[in-house]
């Protein structure tokens, strides 16, 4: 029944795109995605795996358009937050849906840092602060290179950008390389290496919005979370990180499962709205750990989140505005969340934080693997 509902749900994917692809293998289709305001066209990758995966990516941004993902019954729906072509991901209705974020996501307080004795002024973007790499130069807002291929692990798509010195304001030329990899083991992969020719910091994640009762279904607050994490990072009400490390208060206490709804009300009051914050991971190494578990006990998806990286920054989405998207669907507050791997917010100007600093000669590395499985 999964194989059959993959292949016809494939049928009708290539159908919406209204596009004879320019690249078919049995696992990999190109699509063009419509064209940018500056008239280049837009590329769309579909890749199908043997679990039943299929996803979309576009070069703009380097960014996860759609995730396909059965359910308990093996029905298959769309669980990220997304639009139907490349120009809903320029308009203001996006809100880094899918996308890659940098060079460095989350927040810089007041858009500057001090590195090597030089003072760097960033795109004050966010209540005076930096966020997700700045203005019209972000990651999330180029076209990046792209190629796509059969891997023994799956089909993949690799996605390449040369962010030139001065960028946003960051200094050096940064060489970038994002790898998605749908494995045949039911999994989401995501490789990030990065090399500079000068000091340059460096914090590389992906923005995808999760429901996985399906994108546009009314609300995430009866999703169960789960993080590896017994402490977090203290904010002042611009959300930027204070510069210290403090175990997780009763509401942001997930490590056991509960639903995102049951101790949200004390926050929505706050500065962030709701879930905004950034959790240390109990992992210290820089191997593969578990950060997180998120589930939906109505479809019996459960999406568990992988990383590299030492901390992961929980959103519920409390900007959603009610934005119309892919399908005609439609984005409610708290309808989707994030959960992004990544270090510290703030950490360049944070010498107690987890540092991100590249230098020449080091190669910045990154993994982050969404798994998911039924109940």
């Amino acid at each position: 029944m999964k194989s059959r509902l993959v292949s016809v749900l494939a049928a009708a994917l290539a159908l919406q795109a209204c596009s004879v692809p320019f690249l078919s293998t049995m696992d990999i289709r190109e699509l063009s995605f419509g064209k940018a305001t500056d008239g280049r066209t837009a590329r769309l990758f579909e890749l199908t795996s043997r679990s039943g995966l299929i996803a979309r990516l576009t070069d703009y941004g380097a960014t996860l358009v759609e995730l396909y993902v059965p359910d308990r019954r093996g029905e298959l729906a769309d669980v990220v937050l997304g639009f139907d072509d490349v120009s809903g991901y320029e308009s203001e209705a996006n809100q880094y849906f899918g996308c890659t974020t940098g060079r460095v996501a989350n927040r810089i307080k007041d858009g500057s840092f001090e590195l090597d004795g030089k003072t760097y002024h960033l795109a004050r973007n966010n209540q005076g602060n930096h966020l997700h790499g700045g203005g019209a130069r972000a990651l999330s807002k180029v076209f990046w290179d792209a190629e796509a291929s059969s891997t023994p692990s799956g089909p993949a798509v690799r996605f390449r950008y040369t962010s030139p010195d001065g960028e946003e304001g960051y200094p050096g030329n940064l060489s970038i390389a994002v790898t998605y990899t749908l494995t045949h083991e039911g999994e989401l992969r995501i490789d990030y290496e990065a090399s500079t020719d000068a000091a340059t910091p460096v914090n590389l994640t992906n923005h995808a919005y999760w429901n996985l009762a399906g994108h546009g279904a009314a609300s995430v607050l009866d999703h169960e979370l789960q993080l590896a994490a017994t402490h977090y990072t203290p904010t002042d009400e611009t959300l930027v990180p204070i510069g210290n490390v403090e175990p997780v208060t009763r509401e942001l206490d997930f490590r056991s499962s509960k639903t995102i709804g049951r101790d949200i009300a004390p926050l929505i009051g706050s500065p962030s709205l709701g879930y905004d914050h950034n959790f240390v991971l109990s992992n210290p190494s820089t191997r593969l750990g578990k950060a997180a578990v998120l589930s939906h006990a109505g479809t019996g998806r459960v999406m568990e989140v992988w990383t590299t990286e030492p901390a992961i920054q929980f959103y519920s989405g409390n900007f959603l505005f009610g934005q119309r998207a892919k399908d005609g669907r439609s984005y409610a507050l708290r309808s989707a969340c994030c959960l992004e791997a990544q270090h510290y917010p703030n950490s360049v100007n944070e010498p107690r934080f987890p540092q991100t600093v590249l230098r020449p000669g080091e190669v910045y590395r990154q993994t982050t693997v969404h798994r998911f499985l039924t109940r």
